[in-house]
């Protein structure tokens, strides 16, 4: 395989970063949303400066590296990441619970660079969320690549294979660190669980046995921690629009306001730990393990890991609280506020402080589970 059998899907290499620099060095939104998020740096100094990175790296040290740092001052109390348990030597695939469509993989490659890390993360993002040409070339100026959702089952399985062989080449001969969810879009209801399907969808890459290819990409299960999700209150707010519409899709301005949400939203304390690599764990394994059997044992180590290594906040055990029958003023108080966010002509006020409820309670639910709490 070589770099150009990725040419679809892939981020831009540095010989197309110029061109791509100049698409969006002319095109207005761009130029706006780059304006509000970097109000003190003049349009020409900042589309001069863009044009002087020779890497996507480069990119994302000059630019999105010191904007998240600003973004996270102003709207986070605090942020870290555990990364004892692994190598700043090795090249990992961060498998991860999933929050906020933006930050998530975005905050990671900052942590990874103050880790020590030498390089950021390629990510794994939705051709649903390309809504406009500029955000397409803007993810793959910033190391995106792109899982192409097909309606037809044998493209499905075509696009598959393509996007497991990407992240093969990316963690074999790149050299590189790879991020991808757990599953296909967020947990809505804050249950954070691995789909097996994505673990068959890696194991289409590679070579050997199924072990053997999923021992290649060298899987690191990431739990991700918001203390307040920017996003709650749109997450329940979709949630009531199924319930009362089960034709009901999201449209492209959807997608576009929770990543303006997940970015700009307060978001509390935010903890980012890293489980150790499963390699050793995948050795332990019979070889001769059918498939089925096999993904489904391994998403559920990737779970345990994430689920006991979540970090919880008042806001969870609030809410389990909650659950239990015990009143909480100050977190009836906060759910109220999030209720009032959302936009819809007739809200079910109830529905919506239960599905805000669970979407607290959940992962302490499954913290205290994996621990052998419950």
């Amino acid at each position: 395989m070589t770099l150009h059998d990725f040419d679809d899907i892939r981020p831009f290499a540095p010989d197309e970063l110029p061109a791509a620099y100049d698409r969006l060095a002319s095109d207005p939104q761009f130029l706006s949303v780059a304006g509000s998020l970097m109000p003190e740096v003049p349009q020409a100094q900042m589309v001069q400066l863009m044009r002087q990175q020779p890497t996507s790296l480069d990119f994302q040290k000059t630019f999105c590296y010191p904007l998240l740092k600003r973004l996270m001052r102003q709207l986070a109390r605090g942020w870290e990441m555990d990364a004892s348990q692994i190598d700043t030597g090795r090249r990992y695939t961060f498998i991860s619970n999933h929050r906020d469509i933006v930050m998530d993989p975005a905050l990671l490659s900052v942590l990874l660079i103050d880790a020590g890390f030498p390089t950021t993360v390629e990510i794994a993002i939705g051709d649903n969320l390309l809504a406009a040409p500029w955000i397409h070339d803007l993810v793959r100026v910033n190391k995106a690549f792109v899982v192409r959702r097909s309606p037809g089952i044998r493209e499905q399985i075509a696009a598959s294979r393509q996007l497991a062989e990407y992240m093969h080449f990316v963690v074999g001969q790149k050299h590189d660190n790879v991020w991808i969810a757990q599953r296909e879009g967020r947990a809505k209801d804050g249950n954070d669980l691995t789909q097996p399907a994505i673990l068959k969808m890696m194991a289409m890459g590679g070579e050997g046995t199924p072990i053997e290819r999923l021992r290649a990409l060298h899987l690191v299960p990431l739990a991700i921690s918001y203390e307040t999700d920017p996003c709650d209150f749109l997450k329940a707010q979709e949630a009531q629009q199924r319930r009362d519409n089960p034709a009901w899709k999201k449209q492209k301005a959807d997608d576009v306001l929770s990543m303006r949400t997940g970015i700009m939203g307060p978001k509390g304390y935010v903890h980012y730990h890293c489980a150790p690599c499963i390699d050793p764990w995948l050795d332990q394994l019979p070889a001769d393990m059918p498939k089925g059997e096999l993904f489904a044992l391994v998403a559920a180590h990737i779970d345990r890991e994430i689920h006991r290594n979540y970090m919880t906040f008042d806001t969870n055990r609030a809410a389990l609280a909650t659950l239990r029958g015990e009143r909480d003023e100050r977190f009836e108080l906060f759910v109220k506020s999030r209720i009032d966010m959302v936009s819809l002509p007739q809200k079910d006020e109830a529905f919506l402080r239960d599905r805000l409820i669970e979407m607290y309670a959940n992962p302490l639910v499954n913290k205290l589970k994996a621990e052998g709490q419950e």
